[in-house]
């Protein structure tokens, strides 16, 4: 079990629903809580140093978002994952981002696209894993990840567009958390990010959503050969 380290220190009394939900949905993400585990309030007021009245809120609010599931009257479980959500996943995030990157390069000013460059270039020189022989996540790495494909898509002027994108990355990255360890390091991400920039820098729409989805297609085969492991 992960305990809490500093930087994961619960806030004061007016933040501590939200703290607990964004640690807890964190840990979700990453797979330190599992598919499936059962999510026992008395558990979980061990693991965040809390009461049980921001954990039953923060469960609550998870079970939205669809990473927890209410279980009836049982109590609450970490949603599973299979081979089916993680398609529909991809397919409508695919729908989404050829919207919103094609936006996005069609009004994207100069600031635009210095900020696409900057975000690659800071994603370029972060190493993909924190240990040099095998895989372990590296937390700098995933945030660059997410600035640069956010940047791609932040000129498509609508931020229920940008927030739904969002969503969808959070419940996908899942599925790619969940597998990175048998995935890496199978692949060269790096030239696959630099084919999207280039693309976009160059205000090619149709190469720029091609290169996109099959990025996407890409992670999801990897996944899908993999769900055993993940399911």
């Amino acid at each position: 079990m992960a305990s809490l380290t500093p930087d994961r220190q619960i806030g004061t009394a007016g933040t501590l629903a939200s703290s607990v939900y964004d640690l807890m949905r964190q840990d979700i993400l990453s797979g330190e809580l599992p598919p499936g585990e059962k999510l026992r309030v008395e558990y979980l007021r061990d693991r965040y140093g809390v009461g049980a009245s921001p954990i039953r809120e923060a469960l609550n609010r998870l079970s939205v978002d669809g990473v927890v599931m209410r279980v009836d009257q049982k109590g609450f479980r970490v949603a599973e994952v299979s081979v089916a959500e993680l398609d529909e996943l991809i397919k409508t995030r695919c729908w989404l981002e050829e919207m919103a990157i094609r936006e996005s390069i069609n009004a994207g000013d100069d600031a635009w696209e210095e900020q696409l460059v900057l975000a690659f270039h800071r994603l370029s020189k972060t190493p993909r894993s924190a240990d040099q022989v095998t895989y372990a996540i590296n937390p700098d790495w995933e945030v660059l990840h997410r600035a640069f494909h956010l940047s791609l898509i932040g000129a498509c002027g609508s931020r229920w567009l940008v927030s739904y994108c969002e969503q969808l990355n959070d419940l996908a990255d899942r599925y790619r958390q969940l597998a990175i360890r048998v995935a890496y390091p199978r692949r060269n991400e790096l030239d696959e990010h630099k084919a999207i920039m280039d693309a976009a820098v160059n205000r090619d729409a149709d190469s720029a959503v091609e290169v996109l989805m099959d990025h996407y297609r890409r992670t999801a085969d990897i996944i899908r050969e993999s769900v055993d492991r993940i399911s």
